[in-house]
C-alpha cells in the first residue's frame, strides 16, 4: 500500500510539473477567450440560430494551426518573430507586420478595456452601489492595476493569471450547457458551410477570435520568455492543443450554443443586444442568479484577455528596436505602462461595447492573412529554418490562409457600402484592407522572385 501510494504521488508530481511547464499559448488563449469571441458568438447565435456552428468549430480547429506554425518559427529560429522577418526580408517588412500588430492590438485594447469598465460598473451598480458605477473610474483603476502587475511582474504575472481565469471561464461556460437544453439534431444542421444573409461580419469576429495577428505574433516571444527551444517541441506542441483546440475549443462551443438555444426566441435584436440583455435572457432557465454568473464570466474573461493583449505592443516594438523583451529593461517596462495606461481611454469610445468588440475581431482577420503570410514564407526557407514545413502543415497553412482571407474580404465587402457613403470607420477599414492586401501581393511577388526566377 505504501509503495503504491509513493508511486500515485511521483505520478500525480510529474503531472504537476507537466502543468506548471504549460503556459505561452494559454496566455494567447487568454486573448482568444475573452469578451470579444464572447460577444461574437452570442450574437452569432442570437441572429442566426445553429447555423454558424461550422464557423464555431472552424475557429478552434484553424486557430489550432496558425498558433501550431507560429510555434514552429518560433522554436526554429529561437528568436521573435520582428527580429526573424528583419534578418531574412528586410526592416521595410518587419515594420510592416509591426504596424499591422500593434494597430490591430491596440483597438482591440481599447474595446476590451471598455468593456472591463462597463461590466465593472454593472455589476456594482446592480448590488446597490450606484456612487462606484461610473466606468470611467473603473476604467482608471483597472488600467492602474494592469500596469502594476504586468511593469512589475512581466511574462510570468500575465501566463498565471491566464492560466487560472481561462480554466475558470471555461468551466463556468461549459458548466452551463448542463442547464440550458440544446437540440442535437438541430445543432448539427449548423455543421454545413453556409454564410447567411448579414453573417460576414460576424463569422470573421467568431473566426477572429482564434486566428488573430496578436496570438500569431506574440508566441515567438512568450516561448522565449520561457526558454523553450527545438527541445521542448513536444510540450510546445501539447501546449498549443490543450490550450486552443480543448480550453478555448470548449468556451466557444459552450457559449455558441447556449446562445443559440436560449437567445433566437427571446426577441432581442442582436444589432443592439447588451449583456444585462443576454444575462436576463438566460434567467429563466438558468435561474435567477444567471445574470451574475454570466456578468462574473464576462468580467475574468476581458481581464484575462487585457492582460494577455496589453504585453503585445510592447514586445513588437522592443524586438524591433532593439530592447530586451523583459522588465528587467526600463524601456521595455516603460512601454508596458504607456499601453496599460493608455487602454483607460477606451472608457471613452461611443457605442454599446457589444457591437464594438464584434467590429474589433473582424477588423483584426482583416490584418491576419498577412501575418500568416509571413509566417508560410518564411517556414519554407531553408535559410531561415533547419526544418522546412512539410506539405501537410503547408496544406493546413494554406487552408486556413484561404478561410482566413475569405471572411475578412466578406467583411470588407460589407463596408464597402459605408466607405462610399463617407462613414470614417468604414473607410478606415477599407483602406487599411487595401494596404494589407497590397503588402501580400509584394511578399508573394518577392517569394516567386526568390524561388523561381
Amino acid at each position: 500500500m505504501a509503495a503504491e501510494t509513493r508511486s500515485t504521488e511521483r505520478s500525480l508530481g510529474r503531472i504537476g510539473t507537466f502543468v506548471r511547464r504549460l503556459g505561452p499559448t494559454w496566455l494567447a488563449g487568454a486573448i482568444a477567450a475573452g469578451p470579444a469571441t464572447m460577444v461574437s458568438l452570442l450574437v452569432a447565435g442570437a441572429s442566426f440560430g445553429y447555423s454558424l456552428l461550422w464557423v464555431v468549430v472552424l475557429s478552434a480547429v484553424l486557430g489550432t494551426v496558425g498558433q501550431y506554425l507560429a510555434m514552429r518559427l518560433g522554436l526554429l529560429t529561437e528568436a521573435g518573430i520582428v527580429a526573424v522577418v528583419e534578418g531574412h526580408l528586410g526592416s521595410f517588412w518587419a515594420w510592416v507586420l509591426v504596424v499591422d500588430a500593434v494597430l490591430a492590438a491596440g483597438l482591440a485594447q481599447l474595446a476590451i478595456m471598455k468593456t472591463l469598465a462597463d461590466v465593472s460598473a454593472t455589476i456594482v451598480g446592480n448590488a446597490g452601489l450606484t456612487a462606484l458605477a461610473d466606468p470611467r473610474l473603473w476604467g482608471l483603476t483597472w488600467a492602474v492595476l494592469l500596469a502594476l502587475g504586468l511593469a512589475g511582474g512581466g511574462y510570468r504575472t500575465a501566463e498565471i493569471g491566464a492560466k487560472v481565469l481561462v480554466s475558470l471561464v471555461v468551466l463556468a461556460f461549459v458548466a452551463s450547457l448542463v442547464v440550458v437544453p440544446i437540440d442535437p439534431a438541430a445543432a448539427t444542421t449548423g455543421l454545413v458551410p453556409e454564410l447567411p444573409a448579414g453573417g460576414a461580419i460576424v463569422a470573421a469576429g467568431v473566426l477572429g477570435g482564434a486566428v488573430h495577428i496578436t496570438l500569431l505574433t506574440m508566441q515567438s516571444y512568450t516561448m522565449r520568455a520561457r526558454g523553450w527551444t527545438e527541445r521542448d517541441r513536444d510540450i510546445a506542441t501539447f501546449d498549443v492543443a490543450s490550450s486552443l483546440l480543448v480550453a478555448f475549443g470548449g468556451f466557444s462551443l459552450a457559449v455558441f450554443l447556449v446562445a443559440a438555444s436560449v437567445l433566437p426566441g427571446t426577441g432581442l435584436d442582436p444589432a443592439t443586444i447588451t449583456e444585462i440583455q443576454a444575462a436576463e435572457a438566460l434567467g429563466p432557465i438558468a435561474g435567477e442568479h444567471a445574470m451574475w454568473v454570466f456578468l462574473i464570466g464576462l468580467l475574468g474573461a476581458a481581464v484575462s484577455t487585457l492582460g494577455g493583449n496589453t504585453i503585445v505592443p510592447p514586445y513588437l516594438v522592443a524586438d524591433k528596436l532593439g530592447w530586451e523583451q523583459s522588465v528587467a529593461d526600463p524601456r521595455y517596462r516603460t512601454a508596458l505602462v504607456v499601453v496599460a495606461l493608455g487602454s483607460a481611454l477606451g472608457v471613452f469610445l461611443e457605442g454599446a461595447f457589444v457591437q464594438l468588440l464584434v467590429l474589433v475581431l473582424a477588423f483584426g482577420l482583416v490584418g491576419t492573412p498577412f501575418a500568416l503570410a509571413v509566417i508560410l514564407y518564411l517556414l519554407n526557407d531553408p535559410a531561415v529554418v533547419s526544418e522546412p514545413n512539410s506539405a501537410l502543415e503547408n496544406l493546413g497553412g494554406l487552408a486556413l490562409f484561404a478561410v482566413a482571407t475569405v471572411l475578412a474580404g466578406e467583411f470588407v465587402l460589407d463596408e464597402l457600402t459605408g466607405a462610399t457613403a463617407g462613414d470614417p470607420v468604414s473607410v478606415f477599414v477599407v483602406a487599411f484592407a487595401a494596404a494589407m492586401v497590397l503588402a501580400i501581393c509584394g511578399l508573394a511577388g518577392r517569394y516567386v522572385r526568390e524561388r523561381y526566377w
